[in-house]
């Protein structure tokens, strides 16, 4: 049988004091209080009292951290799909309000619906749903935890929702460490819930765009 949820956990703050947008460059990992809300987001899923069928991650650093509480709690060691991944993006390693002055960069905000700063959106979808289904068809019951980006967990939230890809990076409703848990029903995702169960008060996150 199938797993019985699939949680879509974003990873903790990050060691960011030149708050650049640090996209897939290596050597961003974890804060002190990025390490605290990872704990934070692997009691929650804990509480849940489902056993955990598969634990996913990213290969960036700052992912694989956050998934070793998760195997601190169930025992799963991380298994490394590059498939949900931060997207590329042309301003990695830059200050996005000293970028967004530069008229050289504007050219790179002519096409938002792409967007033509990084990875296609479409394409983001169809690699996160494919490490989705192919974890969640893989396992023999309980939750998969998959540790991932803010933007691919909510691309794929709005692609299950049916709405626009298309958004604002600022409106984003994916906290740092939340959870967004979904289930194959028929065939397709659902949303089941979202949760913030770490405090992310004073917390720097800017690395995405």
């Amino acid at each position: 049988m199938p797993a019985d949820r699939l949680h879509l956990v974003r990873h903790g703050e990050v060691h960011n004091p030149q708050r650049v947008l640090y996209g897939r460059l290596p050597g961003y990992g974890l804060s002190v209080d990025g390490r605290r809300m990872a704990r934070d987001a692997a009691r929650y899923v804990h509480g849940l009292g489902r056993p955990l069928g598969a634990l996913v991650c990213s290969p960036l650093q700052r992912t694989r951290e956050s998934s070793e509480p998760f195997t601190e709690l169930f025992g799963a060691e991380p298994v490394i799909d590059s498939r949900v991944i931060e997207p590329t993006n042309v301003f990695e390693g830059k200050r996005m309000a000293r970028a967004l002055v530069n008229p050289w960069n504007w050219r790179h905000l002519r096409k938002p619906a792409l967007p033509s700063w990084g990875e296609p959106y479409a394409l983001v979808v169809a690699r996160m749903n494919a490490a989705m289904t192919e974890a969640w068809e893989q396992v023999d019951g309980g939750d998969v935890v998959i540790v991932s980006h803010q933007l691919p967990i909510w691309i794929t939230h709005l692609a299950v929702a049916g709405e626009s890809l298309r958004h604002d990076p600022r409106q984003r409703r994916c906290a740092l460490s939340s959870v967004t848990s979904f289930a194959m029903v028929d065939g397709k995702w659902t949303e089941i819930s979202y949760a913030e169960p770490a405090s992310t008060a004073g917390a720097v996150d800017v690395g995405a765009v």
